[in-house]
């Protein structure tokens, strides 16, 4: 059973910190969106700060992070953008006092790594969604997506898309998932979620479609989908072709993956690196219910 944190109410306190990469320009429209909702806005060390690519060394970002993770009055912790890094930083990471009094996560991409460490070590739900750095594109239904899992409105979804047949079924189990390039690059690492009994999300960007087709191949020899309760398909954005071309949407090379299966599988759920990036909830329970193209998502 998941522990949900307790949901945030205008006062509190969230922290913004940056545990990958660092910020391009600013995340003054995201602050003043959180402060807009009512909560009061803490910036770690890492905003602002530059090691390479990174948001400062790795000793920096670890530390920024557990500061945040651990201070009590810290209800919502933000990473400011995702990048690459959190995979570096992870098991310096004391998860304790998050495990005694959990609070919410939020991110997507490379914060994928912290998700599906989360889930697999402590199963307590955390936030696929926008980071303050993308809140400045973000579409206001996604921004809405994300304060509602944050304040405990309704994170029910429905949908309608044309982009390629769903299989119809209906599943419940607990939702994981994130960038299906980081899940790929914590596979068979203590960050490594259980996909048995799960409904799945993947999403990615800027990947070559042989990249992708290997990634599921991957997924599919380690066993991944052979006990899986559902998959939802996000956005797979920037993809880039060779020449001669792969010869498969990425819809088709996923298909492939899967098709032996019998679970319910979603396309075009409205969630990944798009500007419309509707909030998930991971690690909670929820139903899939599919038909060739309706997809309906219920927390329950």
């Amino acid at each position: 059973m998941s522990k949900i944190p307790d949901f945030l109410k205008e006062g509190d306190k969230v922290a913004i910190v940056c545990p990958a990469s660092f910020i391009r320009g600013n995340i003054d429209m995201g602050i003043e969106t959180l402060k807009s909702w009512g909560l009061e806005v803490l910036v770690g060390e890492t905003v602002g700060t530059s090691y390479h690519q990174f948001a400062g060394d790795d000793h920096l970002r670890a530390a920024d992070l557990q500061w945040a993770l651990d201070d009590p009055s810290i209800k919502a912790v933000f990473a400011a953008r995702g990048g690459y890094g959190c995979v570096r930083i992870v098991d310096e990471i004391d998860f304790s006092k998050f495990e005694q009094h959990p609070k919410w996560l939020v991110g997507f991409s490379d914060i994928t790594v912290l998700h599906s460490h989360i889930q697999r070590n402590y199963k307590i739900a955390t936030i696929h969604g926008q980071m303050p750095k993308s809140f400045e594109s973000g579409t206001k239904a996604s921004l809405e997506t994300l304060k509602n899992a944050l304040f405990g409105a309704s994170t029910d979804f429905s949908y309608e898309q044309s982009v390629f047949p769903n299989r119809s079924g209906e599943a419940e189990g607990k939702l994981i998932g994130g960038n299906l390039a980081i899940l790929l690059s914590v596979l068979a690492s203590d960050s490594d979620v259980k996909y048995a009994n799960k409904i799945l999300f993947i999403e990615d960007v800027g990947e070559a479609y042989y990249s992708v087709d290997r990634m599921l191949w991957a997924l599919k020899r380690a066993g991944k989908f052979k006990k899986l309760k559902g998959l939802i398909v996000g956005s797979f954005s920037s993809m880039k072709d060779n020449d001669p071309t792969f010869g498969q949407t990425v819809e088709e090379i996923i298909w492939d993956k899967v098709k032996e299966y019998d679970f319910p599988v979603a396309f075009g759920y409205p969630a990944g690196h798009i500007d419309d990036n509707h909030a998930l909830v991971l690690g909670r329970k929820v139903k899939l219910v599919t038909s060739a193209d309706k997809t309906e998502l219920i927390y329950l």
